[in-house]
C-alpha cells in the first residue's frame, strides 16, 4: 500500500483561522479510504525526519513566521535532521500536496518553497470571504480528470505568488485578474498546490475529495492495475 504522512500545524505552526487537526482527519480519511496507508505528525519538523518510507508528504500546517518576532530577520534554525531529511526526500522523488495556508508554512526550508513553486506573500496575498464557490477547471491533466469545476465552502486564496514553471489547473478570476488556486510542477519533485482546504467543509465537497485522490495519486506516482 502506498504510504502518506501528513504534517499538522500546531505551536508555531498553528493560527486561530485554521482548524488543522480537523483538516489533516478530513485528508487522512480520504486517502485511507482510497487505498493509503496514512500517518499523521503534528510536529511538522519533525514529519520532516520521518520520510524515508514515504510516498506523499502532505502538508496542513500555517505560517511559522506569523508570531511578532519571528520572519527572514530572526535567526531560525530548523532541526538538521529536518532539512537533511526533506532534501533526501526530494532527491529520490517524494510526492508533495501541499494544501490551503500550506502556501505560507515551512518557511525556514526553501527546498520546500522550490519544490511546491509558490507562496502566500504577507501583505499581497488575500482572499474574499470563505463563503460556495465554483470555479471551472480548465486544464487537462490527471490530478483534475473527470472534473468540470470545484465547488466548495470555501476561501479562494487570491495573488499568491507563483513561478513561472508551473502548469495552473485551476484558477478563479477577480475584476480581469486571473488568480492560480490548483497547480503542479515535476521538479525537483512531483508537488500538487490546493489553495482549497481552509476547514473540514471543504473537505466534505466531492469534488475536492476527487481533488485530493487524484492529487496523491499522481504526486505520489501511484500506479492503479
Amino acid at each position: 500500500m502506498p504510504h502518506a504522512l501528513i504534517a499538522v500545524g500546531t505551536g508555531r505552526y498553528a493560527d486561530p483561522w485554521h482548524p488543522y487537526e480537523a483538516t489533516g482527519a478530513a485528508v487522512a480519511t480520504i486517502l485511507r479510504d482510497d487505498g493509503w496507508t496514512v500517518d499523521i505528525d503534528d510536529d511538522v519538523d519533525r514529519a520532516l525526519t520521518r520520510l524515508r518510507d514515504v510516498d506523499l508528504l502532505v502538508v496542513s500546517a500555517g505560517d511559522p513566521w506569523r508570531n511578532p518576532g519571528d520572519g527572514p530577520d530572526v535567526a531560525i534554525t530548523p532541526p538538521a535532521a529536518a532539512t537533511e531529511g526533506l532534501h533526501a526526500a526530494l532527491e529520490r522523488g517524494i510526492g508533495i500536496l501541499a494544501l490551503h495556508s500550506a502556501t505560507a508554512s515551512l518557511r525556514d526550508y526553501p527546498a520546500y518553497r522550490a519544490a511546491i513553486g509558490g507562496e502566500w506573500l504577507p501583505g499581497t496575498s488575500w482572499h474574499p470571504p470563505l463563503g460556495p464557490a465554483r470555479v471551472a477547471v480548465a486544464a487537462s491533466h490527471p490530478v483534475v480528470a473527470g472534473l468540470d469545476e470545484i465547488a466548495a465552502t470555501d476561501e479562494l486564496y487570491s495573488d499568491l505568488i507563483v513561478d513561472t514553471d508551473i502548469e495552473v489547473l485551476v484558477a478563479h478570476e477577480l475584476e480581469g485578474t486571473r488568480h492560480p488556486l490548483v497547480w503542479v510542477r515535476e521538479a525537483p519533485a512531483r508537488a500538487v498546490v490546493s489553495a482549497f482546504g481552509h476547514d473540514a467543509r471543504a473537505y466534505d465537497s466531492p469534488d475536492v475529495q476527487r481533488l485530493i485522490r487524484q492529487s496523491a495519486d499522481w504526486a505520489g506516482r501511484r500506479a492503479r492495475g
